[in-house]
């Protein structure tokens, strides 16, 4: 046992499951003899990071027991590393073993990002009965949410790859640019070096079936009956999950108790959350940074130490509004206030690459008098997709990145309002409406919302997409008929953004996000396991039948 930091620091405490398997734990207490309550990180990342201990060591020394612990198969522990399946079960057992150490309260409480977010809320589901809390940050969805396209995106093998074997892989000395490029999926994991059995497996669950199901828990939001802290980035590149995570607490957790007592935080932030002011060209200013540790440990103190803080007088949402550089408090979320707005889709038929003629506005189609052509096409070629803009690597996908070059091409329609008399705030989900038929029997449509500055500057804000054979959901999907006109829901997301005066507000459609998303092939096979490709020629709709439109979430000034 060390000591240090006026705390006991032990190392490697084995903490039995219950089926025999035991997982390692480093625990850091006060020195001071007595009973405190728990906080348990259970991470796949290593239990002993630098961040872990910092965190083990700052809560520690704030008066509570810290269980820092490798999760099934990872560091040190024992047993096999399947990503998300024993969680639930070893998350239980971690927190019941806690509550009845000598040095625990018996009430106990977990915290984590990512990973360690998505597996609190598989162990949520199973009711331990110590468990009084929980700070969930960047928290993965359920499978398909975040990338609805039936089988794994490109990053996620890079993260297999790294979460493989016992330790952090090195990620660095793999050619993933190169990787992503192979055909067929099924095979691509192949040429990493190592043996992925779970691509595999992900690969022959192409839709959302019962397989899927057993890690699922979005739709189970009324087994839990618990207060959360929420938290994440407007470009966490897994930011989906957390604002529908609070909604679903306030609307459907188990007592109206837990439904009162959620707290959302959101920040200009990516998935590496509160670590700079700056993201890519951007910096945020100074008050973008917060002492998060400090208000995480105001949550705990009330939650698991009963101190009256005011943590719970205080409104339930905060945000940080881009643009603007502000933080705000709200009520709730989407704001009561949101004035719904469509702009539609215009053009005198060419809305083909920013130098085209497609603009935007909330007038609806032919509304003006203005002569319009009602539809835009473009060829999409698999061979040649629309780049998305990210790093090869899983650590984060894509930023406030600038689109002026990506938007020169002809498989990118773009849509451009009129530079802005005023400012516009736009806070809220995003959803775009599109109307589009394709010569392909399968195909992809993606959307992307984008601020416009006086300079020429294209920021990305926030972006989505849809795989046509899953337009009525990941649980049933059907092939399209070439030439037929289909309606499609594209789910952008969230942000809290000020288009300031003299910007202009931009709407892109195409059908690819390379490597965000993998390649559609366009011929309607099963996902994944072909390599043929064919061109599909694509034609969006904005006529008066067809009013293709982005619905923003407008907020009063």
């Amino acid at each position: 046992m060390a000591e240090g930091l006026d705390l006991w620091i032990e190392r490697d405490v084995r903490v039995p499951m219950r089926d025999g398997i035991t997982l390692s734990a480093d625990i850091y207490r006060p020195r001071t003899p007595g009973r405190y309550p728990a906080i348990v990180v259970r991470t796949p990342y290593i239990k002993t990071t630098k961040e872990i201990h910092q965190n083990g060591t700052h809560y520690a020394s704030h008066g509570y027991a810290v269980v820092c612990m490798d999760v099934r198969g990872r560091g040190d522990s024992d047993g096999e590393f399947v990503p998300y399946r024993n969680e639930a079960a070893d998350g239980y057992d971690s927190i019941e073993w806690a509550a009845a150490q000598p040095w625990c309260t018996g009430d106990v409480g977990t915290m984590g990002g990512s990973y360690l977010g998505r597996i609190q809320w598989l162990t949520a589901l199973t009711q331990p009965p110590h468990l009084k809390t929980m700070i969930c940050s960047v928290s993965p969805s359920d499978p398909f949410v975040e990338w609805p396209t039936g089988v794994p995106t490109p990053h996620h093998l890079c993260w297999l790859y790294m979460t493989s074997g016992r330790v952090m892989q090195n990620v660095d000395v793999v050619d993933w640019e190169s990787i992503y490029w192979h055909l067929p999926l099924a095979t691509m994991d192949e040429l990493t070096g190592r043996r992925l059995t779970a691509w595999k497996e992900e690969m022959e669950h192409p839709y959302l079936d019962d397989w899927w199901k057993e890690i699922c828990y979005q739709t189970r939001f009324d087994q839990i009956d618990l207060p959360v802290l929420h938290i994440s980035g407007w470009y966490d590149d897994e930011q989906v999950g957390t604002p529908l995570n609070y909604m679903g607490m306030t609307q459907r957790a188990a007592s109206e108790q837990a439904r009162r007592n959620q707290k959302l935080l959101m920040g200009p932030w990516p998935h590496q959350i509160n670590a700079s002011s700056k993201l890519g060209e951007l910096d945020f200013g100074p008050d973008s940074v917060i002492d998060l540790k400090g208000y995480q440990l105001r949550w705990f103190d009330y939650w698991l130490k009963g101190v009256e803080n005011g943590i719970m007088q205080e409104p339930p949402v905060r945000l940080f509004v881009m643009g603007e550089n502000k933080w705000r408090d709200e009520q709730e979320w989407p704001l009561a206030r949101t004035n719904w707005t469509k702009y539609y889709l215009h053009s005198l038929g060419r809305a083909n690459s920013r130098f085209g003629d497609g603009w935007l506005s909330p007038q609806p189609p032919h509304a003006a008098g203005v002569e319009e052509a009602g539809w835009d096409q473009f060829l999409y070629d698999p061979r040649d997709p629309v780049p998305f803009i990210t790093e090869a690597t899983s650590s984060q996908i894509g930023g406030p990145d600038d689109y002026s070059v990506i938007e020169q091409r002809d498989d990118v329609l773009v849509y451009t309002t009129e530079p802005l008399t005023e400012d516009v705030e736009v806070t809220g989900p995003i959803k775009m409406e599109l109307f589009a038929s394709s010569s392909a029997t399968d195909t992809d449509f993606t959307v992307k919302l984008l601020d416009v500055w006086e300079n020429g500057f294209a920021q990305r804000l926030t972006d989505g997409m849809v795989r046509a054979r899953f337009r009525e959901g990941l649980e049933n999907p059907s092939l399209i008929e070439p030439g037929n006109i289909y309606r499609y829901e594209v789910d952008c997301w969230n942000t809290s953004h000020v288009f300031l005066k003299g910007h202009s507000i931009r709407v892109e459609v195409s059908s690819s996000a390379f490597p965000k998303y993998d390649r559609n092939l366009n011929t309607g096979a099963p996902l994944g396991q072909t390599e043929k490709m064919l061109v599909a020629e694509q034609t969006v709709y904005h006529d008066p039948e067809y009013p293709s439109a982005i619905l923003l979430p407008v907020i009063a000034r």
